[in-house]
């Protein structure tokens, strides 16, 4: 039994239930016209979700019914559920970091020859290294919704009235010494000088906490698996992240996380804010900010030593193996990722909101879309083409990812370490103590890949 697994097999012997708020009639599962969904409650997916009565308006046939999660639910759950061999879910909301490692397993349904049969569709479109790291021999085993780096978004009029000149050179990339030199300058008794992720979960303080460790040096496991959370490099890179948003950030950072920042730097109670290229979909909607428009300013992820420091993930969609209805499933999936869906969002919601970074052809053949991003869409392109899951750190190490380690452990792994960061944070204990929590964690699972 593997890692993953044995996780899953802990929360059911937990009695971690799959019960969450949902749409639609019926009891949890599919049947014969039912598909059932598991999905992130973000704004992407809230979006598919309204537009959904034009999916079953054109396939009468099949009804959707969505179950709504927040993303450590959902990691939880999908997890639990997949690796279980259940039924529950026919299409699951998963990433590049379960994609892969899920495949090789045989929990997911290969999609190639789904995506040859269906006309139009055309899977040469998605962005090559999404294609790639949603692949596994060769064959795609999930398909993008969107896909995301990470950068640095920032009021412009603010910057403008402290005086802080943004070096306007297309190749330029700040460094997290200047970064913090700005929030320091832009924070006031009401406002944040920057928002940064603190609330615990691998896939949310880790993710810009894990790109500031990469650039400072650090790394998880040096090449023999030896845990390295307590070299000097973490120990730098943590430390700066944690006095910096304690001095300079949020109030109650510790449980803020992506739509906590999201809802700071829409209001106006933040001036900075890093982490993923996909909150424009929200920030540049005018319809939500009409007050934000033409006032953000994007620049690349933020460095120290190594450069295009930026993550690389997507949301994407798959189909579990013991799913129920898999030709049903991918009638939806197809429907969700295609060029068509994009249109149709541009249409009826906004160009802004359209899903980014998944297809080229939205940034090459929607010109409304071309229009509308000019100030985020070729950084986004460029962030997502420059990032490096292969080699993500300044010295070697075993494993890809950049903002996750890609072992099946790294789920149970990256959560417990995330909690000591976040108390770190929270003040309840120090820095140096956090760490030595996570090195404990992450030592045994480095003897298990040393013993192999």
């Amino acid at each position: 039994m593997n890692a993953l697994r044995r996780w899953a097999a802990g929360l059911a012997a937990a009695g971690l239930t799959l019960t969450a708020g949902c749409s639609g009639a019926g009891s949890l599962g599919a049947s014969e016209d039912q598909v059932t969904i598991a999905m992130v409650s973000n704004s992407q997916m809230t979006d598919a979700r309204q537009l959904s009565a034009e999916f079953e308006k054109d396939n009468p046939g099949t009804k959707l019914r969505f179950i709504t999660l927040s993303e450590n639910q959902a990691r939880a759950k999908i997890t639990m559920s997949t690796a279980m061999g259940g039924s529950e879910f026919d299409v699951v909301m998963i990433s590049n970091y379960e994609t892969p490692q899920w495949a090789k397993d045989g929990w997911l349904v290969n999609l190639s020859d789904y995506m040859a049969a269906t006309p139009g569709y055309d899977e040469d479109d998605f962005i090559p290294s999404l294609r790639e790291s949603l692949s596994y021999e060769g064959d795609m085993y999930a398909v993008p919704f969107y896909g995301e780096s990470s950068f640095l978004m920032y009021r412009k009029d603010l910057f403008e009235q402290a005086g802080i000149a943004v070096d306007p050179s297309p190749d330029y990339q700040p460094t997290w010494q200047e970064v913090a030199g700005w929030a320091d300058t832009l924070k006031t008794p009401n406002r944040a000088g920057i928002c940064l992720r603190g609330k615990p979960g691998w896939g949310e303080v880790l993710a810009p906490l894990d790109t500031v460790i990469n650039t400072f040096g650090g790394r998880w496991f040096d090449e023999n698996w030896n845990a390295q959370l307590t070299s000097p490099e973490v120990r730098k890179a943590v430390n700066f992240y944690v006095d910096l948003v304690n001095r300079s950030g949020e109030l109650g950072a510790a449980a803020t996380g992506f739509q906590e920042c999201a809802n700071l730097f829409g209001q106006g109670q933040t001036a900075m804010w890093y982490d993923a290229t996909s909150a424009v979909s929200v920030l540049e909607d005018p319809k939500e900010y009409p007050d934000l428009v033409g006032k953000i300013g994007y620049l690349p992820a933020p460095i120290v030593e190594k450069p295009d420091s930026g993550w690389l993930y997507t949301w994407a969609l798959g189909i579990p193996k013991a799913a129920k209805n898999p030709d049903g499933a991918w009638k939806f999936i197809s429907w969700m990722t295609s060029k068509d869906y994009m249109k149709l969002v541009g249409e009826k919601l906004g160009w802004a909101r359209v899903p980014p970074g998944s297809r080229v052809s939205t940034y090459t053949e929607l010109p409304e879309y071309e229009k509308i991003s000019q100030s985020y869409g070729p950084l986004t392109l460029r962030s997502i083409e420059n990032a490096t899951p292969n080699e993500p750190t300044v010295q070697p190490v075993p494993y890809t990812g950049i903002q996750f380690v890609g072992i099946p452990e790294f789920q149970d792994l990256g959560t417990r370490v995330s909690q000591q960061i976040s108390a770190a944070i929270a003040g309840q204990k120090s820095v140096d103590d956090a760490l030595e929590q996570a090195q404990q964690y992450a030592e045994v699972v480095g003897r298990t890949y040393q013993e192999k």
